[in-house]
């Protein structure tokens, strides 16, 4: 679900345990060493790697200037080799002019490799990584959200609750409790109505294109039904609501319509939805835009601000600065990606991602939801082409990371076990790139089973 409309979309070393790993903890300061990660491609205490690219070569192209950086504690080891490695295959011409990418050690916080760490492009879906952290640091990775049924005067209110994962099942049994108290108090009619006022009436984020609705992105409401996307998902739920309180018994008068439960409605029935972990998990492993707008919405409630893009975009960069991430740069204007104005670099993203060997507790489930290469039912699925390069293959079941795609707009970010052992975590952005969507993520591929070693 993170591609732009009309977009196409998208055992060895085993991958990355999903555990988590043993390490003591690490004395200095988060926010300084995050602040690493940001000037990566300040040339201070680095080796500079140069070279004409075997892509450019062999194609009669240009190669991209080389301003790329390495940690001079690689050596002529493993990471010395890979980080020469990507200094070349950066200039593959299927990655386009412009290239944001960083590879850290993420047991030391050492940066590997760099090239244009710190400098800011249009990161496609990379950004639920923000949302997802942003949402489990604020809410818990334990939170669960609830939707409600209330009754007053013949009308019964179904209530919204921000539960992206509530299916007619849940509706279902809603409508059968509802039901039995019903009739026992001898109620056999009611009017049906939804009160997704948890959330102001929606808007377009800027940079959205106004064809994203309702295919990419639903209008972002409180209330949905087995993830429909659909224009009003509020009513739609509520019209599953019904039908099921039909079937159980009740007679529902007249259409569903909109309102608001009051202080003196009756509490009736309550579903509370799976944890917050689950819902990040999908969200990350099938890119879904509708997950991630709800859960911005949901941060800025949690953080006392109104359920808006700009509520949310602010909780998440509180957050994030209170990690110690950097945010030079940054701009951030929706929890999906969709934007075309988003702009993140990938420092900011290795950041993000390197909080989730320091903060497992909280942060497990965005490691536990970043796909896998080659596992199908995700967005590094076989089905969409990945990790199927006779450069990459060999990389499948070795990497986990999160994909981005917009047209003018491919991203790549995650972690894998490097050549030596150690887990390192990696992000790479492009955009415009002249190359079709499938070769650009290719390319990309390539590069994180560089990172990886396999690809030597």
């Amino acid at each position: 679900m993170e591609q732009e409309i009309y977009m196409q979309r998208e055992s060895a070393a085993p991958v990355p345990a999903s555990g988590g790993r043993h390490r003591k903890p690490k004395q200095t300061r988060v926010a300084s060493r995050r602040a690493r990660a940001a000037v990566v491609a300040t040339p201070m205490a680095v080796a500079m790697f140069s070279g004409t690219s075997a892509f450019a070569a062999d194609k009669g192209t240009t190669a991209r200037p080389v301003n790329s950086v390495a940690d001079k504690s690689a050596g002529s080891g493993s990471d010395g080799r890979m980080a020469a490695n990507l200094n070349t295959r950066m200039n593959d011409p299927r990655l386009g002019p412009h290239l944001s990418g960083v590879v850290l050690d993420a047991n030391s916080d050492r940066v590997v490799w760099g090239h244009d760490a710190s400098t800011a492009l249009m990161p496609a879906s990379n950004t639920k990584l923000l949302t997802a952290t942003a949402a489990l640091s604020v809410l818990g990775p334990d939170h669960r959200f609830t939707t409600k049924v209330t009754y007053r005067d013949g009308t019964l209110t179904l209530v919204g609750g921000g539960d992206r994962l509530l299916t007619t099942a849940d509706l279902t049994r809603l409508a059968q409790t509802s039901a039995a108290k019903l009739k026992s108090q001898g109620v056999g009619f009611v009017k049906v109505r939804v009160d997704d006022s948890l959330f102001p009436e929606p808007t377009q984020a800027k940079g959205w294109r106004g064809d994203y609705y309702p295919g990419e992105v639903a209008p972002v409401r409180a209330l949905v039904v087995d993830g429909r996307s659909v224009l009003d998902t509020s009513v739609d739920a509520g019209k599953t609501f019904a039908k099921q309180l039909a079937a159980a018994g009740v007679v529902v008068n007249g259409d569903v319509t909109r309102g608001r439960a009051g202080a003196s409605d009756v509490s009736v029935a309550q579903h509370r939805s799976p944890k917050l972990s689950e819902s990040v998990r999908k969200m990350l492993k099938l890119s879904d835009n509708n997950i991630a707008e709800t859960l911005l919405r949901m941060t800025a409630l949690g953080t006392g601000r109104p359920a808006t893009f700009e509520g949310g975009t602010a909780a998440v960069r509180q957050v994030l600065r209170d990690y110690g991430v950097p945010l030079t740069n940054v701009k951030l204007y929706d929890g999906s990606g969709l934007s075309r104005s988003d702009r993140i670099p990938a420092a900011t993203l290795a950041a993000v991602l390197d909080l989730t060997q320091d903060h497992p507790q909280t942060l497990q489930p965005v490691l536990d939801g970043l796909p896998v290469s080659g596992e199908a039912g995700s967005t590094l699925g076989p089905e969409w082409g990945r990790f199927d390069d006779p450069h990459s293959t060999c990389a499948v079941g070795k990497v986990r990371a999160k994909t981005g795609t917009l047209s003018g707009a491919i991203s790549l970010s995650g972690v894998t076990q490097g050549k030596d052992g150690r887990l390192k975590v990696f992000a790479f952005v492009e955009n415009d790139a002249s190359a079709a969507p499938a070769a650009t993520k290719d390319a990309l591929d390539g590069l994180a089973a560089t990172v990886n070693g396999c690809w030597a």
